[in-house]
């Protein structure tokens, strides 16, 4: 088992110190329970939040509580293959059981451990401030479908995430462009600067390093927080002394601080001290406002679009200014509207509603605020589509979709790499005109959308040439509400709240769009039949219950086979289904039925007078209603009644035994053709209902359950009594007079 892991809730528990001059330490605790993993939103995800300049380490222990008498023996194993996923920002993604994603999905694989033994640990240095996300879950538990109240409890794991930080609490704030003195000694110096909004590049520099009075610069300088899966820290180490030591950062964070830790790599009692200076080169965005787009709205056409265009955007050369300010135009910014539509649903779009106009001198960008804490349960859609008309096979659009800031560098590369993050790159052409992404729990932050025109083979079509592109850009809590194989689950940890798809019909993965394991419709039809017209059976307890005058057992068993029937024709996973009635009301008349069918059977053995039967009849049919709406899966709440019953009925048998001094029933007949049988079947039934149904073979054993439950019926029924004639209900319905018998008395009388 140890082999399984993949290679590949909210609960905040915050930790805040307000000591000052040392650094301290915290903690914080949280307790899931683990469950097996069959889909996407299986695993317990506890959410804990890290404070800027932290430390912290997450050891995660199992714990396997005992009954409170001990019993003798070892106590259960630890489950060695259970995994655990970080992740920050965001729920991991997970996909332990190899399952396929929609196409033109972005995933991210989460950080994972396994832990050999009852406890482990995480240590992160440098966290990045905001919420951290833990996941766990067992391996794959059987497919063996268990009756409550049958399965011996067993044993329960928990998740118990114990979080300690060590908060830096003297740290530096490093002003642009002013020179900040710093000594280190053994002791690392703690460094943050704020990274304001259109910041395109950050540059740090070390000036005037002195090493013990002498030149030299033995400093390793780490930017950046550090973040799982992936770690985007920039490391740079100064060493040589003759060039200068600086670190060049395109695209930083936007509107956050950012965290420089410098070390020494001298000696513990080395004296090195340098001057720390920032650079931040901002530039002006052009900012599509509510005038230019009414300028344009009469015609969107590429000449009439010209109105849009920032001053001199077609013929900007790299660090020439213009315009009211001096500064260079680095992107036209589109004002994007947010509408909260539902819950964890959201619609992002333009100003102007339509489309974003894309030129090749400065890129395009939309900001999406998905910052608000709780966006990140769902998935971000984007789709994308350009101007037939306005694309040509030289020209194309090349789109960046990143967190933090935008990708700004598309005359350089087209990586979609800012400072901390990897974007996602996308591509519409002449060819392909349309680009779809997905991208599921995206994390807490503002996400961008760049685009440009960009023309590699002949960058002289782009310089007037401009491309309209549609863009639909939503937050949806399942991917098309998981298709028609699945449906879409809100799942709520404490305060947070995500969506998973829980399919059916075999269909399998984040969106229920694997169909490597789905039931074919004839498949789907075949099991709906069996599961349905496996009921027909009852017709056999029904007719044989009518020709002993057994009319309360004949309605009884007609009852549950009418609602047997529809709510399995309800009850089933793909197309072929049929529901007369609400599924819950189905369920609980079937469950109902089942167990009144049992109750009246036993008793009509038990061969009582009437008034008692009928009495019984009535109170078991409450006590069951009250049960099943107490529990509807208990077993005991079938069982209990049902053992009841057969008490009654042993007793009344051991009464005539000995008040006649002769075994009952009298006959042997009775016994091998009838009980023997009819007990043989029950027996079966049970079985197969207790122990042998699993997942796969559910169809089948069911339905096989259904016929043995009611042979069993039709067997056990007792034999109509002496004086009464076969299918004597019919006459007990006539109008006309007719010869009635006095059992007591031997007397005919007409009435």
């Amino acid at each position: 088992m140890s082999d399984w892991c993949p290679s590949s809730s909210r609960s905040p528990h915050r930790s805040y110190l307000s000591t000052a001059g040392t650094a301290a330490p915290d903690s914080s605790t949280s307790v899931c329970p683990l469950t097996p993993c069959w889909s996407a939103g299986c695993c317990r995800c506890p959410r804990v939040a890290a404070p800027p300049a932290a430390t912290p380490r997450s050891p995660c222990r199992y714990r396997c509580p005992l009954p409170p008498a001990p019993r003798p023996g070892p106590a259960p194993d630890l489950p060695l293959s259970a995994c655990r996923y970080f992740r920050y920002g965001a729920p991991p993604v997970i996909n332990p059981l190899g399952t396929g994603f929609p196409a033109n999905t972005s995933v991210q694989s989460p950080f994972f451990i396994k832990m050999l033994q009852s406890n482990a640990s995480v240590n992160v240095s440098h966290p990045a401030p905001g919420d951290w996300f833990m996941a766990a879950h067992l391996p794959p538990s059987s497919q063996k479908i268990e009756v409550k109240g049958f399965v011996s409890p067993s044993c329960v794991y928990t998740f118990h995430p114990d979080m300690l930080v060590v908060r830096a609490v003297e740290v530096s704030i490093l002003e642009p462009d002013v020179p900040l003195p710093q000594t280190l000694r053994s002791h690392p110096s703690y460094l943050k600067i704020f990274i304001p909004e259109y910041t395109q590049e950050l540059r740090l520099e070390l000036q005037g390093c002195v090493t013990n009075g002498s030149l030299g610069c033995p400093v390793r300088l780490t930017v950046g927080s550090a973040t799982l899966p992936r770690n985007f820290q920039k490391v740079l180490t100064c060493i040589s002394l003759t060039w200068s030591c600086h670190l060049l950062l395109p695209s930083p964070p936007w509107e956050r601080w950012l965290q420089v830790t410098a070390k020494s790599l001298a000696g513990p009692h080395v004296l090195v001290a340098f001057r720390a200076v920032a650079a931040l080169t901002a530039c002006r965005p052009w900012t599509m406002n509510l005038q230019h787009l009414l300028q344009s709205s009469p015609n969107r056409s590429c000449n009439a679009s010209a109105a849009l265009l920032p001053p001199g955007a077609g013929s900007w050369v790299p660090g020439r200014s213009r315009g009211a300010g001096g500064g260079p135009f680095c992107l036209t910014s589109y004002p994007v509207i947010r509408e909260d539509t539902d819950v964890l649903s959201v619609r992002f779009w333009p100003a102007d509603r339509v489309s974003v106009l894309v030129r090749s001198g400065t890129p395009s960008v939309m900001r999406l605020y998905l910052h608000t804490g709780t966006d990140s349960g769902g998935s971000l859609s984007i789709s994308l589509q350009a101007n037939q008309t306005a694309m040509t096979n030289s020209t194309r659009v090349a789109v960046c979709v990143n967190a933090a800031s935008p990708f700004l560098s598309f005359n350089e590369s087209l990586n979609c790499t800012t400072a901390f993050f990897q974007g996602v790159r996308l591509s519409l052409s002449a060819a392909s005109r349309k680009a779809d992404l997905i991208v599921p729990y995206p994390e807490t932050d503002n996400w961008y959308l760049s685009l440009q025109l960009v023309c590699p083979e002949s960058p002289e079509e782009c310089e007037q040439a401009s491309v309209l592109v549609e863009t639909a850009l939503y937050l949806v809590p399942c991917l098309n509400d998981c298709g028609r194989y699945g449906q879409c689950l809100l799942l709520r940890r404490h305060s947070y709240l995500y969506a998973g798809c829980s399919c059916k019909a075999g269909w399998r993965g984040w969106s229920c769009t694997d169909n490597s394991t789905a039931q074919t419709v004839a498949q789907q039809r075949v099991a709906t039949l069996l599961l349905t017209l496996s009921n027909l059976v009852f017709l056999a307890p029904i007719a044989v219950s009518v020709h002993r005058a057994l009319l309360v057992e004949a309605s009884v068993y007609a009852y549950t086979m009418f609602f047997s029937t529809f709510y399995h024709a309800c009850d089933q996973p793909g197309e072929a289904v049929l529901c007369i009635l609400g599924y819950d009301t189905l369920q609980f008349c079937d469950f109902l039925g089942s167990g009144v069918s049992i109750w009246v059977t036993i008793l009509c053995m038990a061969r009582l007078k009437a008034a008692q039967k009928h009495v019984l009849f009535l109170l078991g049919t409450l006590i069951f209603a009250m049960s099943l709406q107490l529990d509807r899966r208990g077993a005991w709440n079938t069982l209990g009644p049902c053992l009841f019953a057969f008490v009654v009925m042993v007793t009344m048998w051991v009464y005539r035994c000995g008040h006649r001094r002769h075994c009952y029933p009298t006959s042997w007949q009775r016994w091998a053709f009838y009980l023997l049988p009819g007990i043989s079947m029950a027996a079966v039934a049970v079985a197969i209902y207790t122990s042998m149904m699993t997942s796969d073979n559910y169809y089948y054993t069911h339905s096989i359950w259904h016929m043995l439950l009611a042979g069993s019926a039709a067997f056990l029924l007792p034999p109509r009594e002496e004086h009464t004639k076969p299918w004597a209900c019919s006459q007990k319905l006539t109008c006309h007079y007719q010869i009635c018998r006095n059992h007591r008395e031997e007397l005919y009388t007409v009435t």
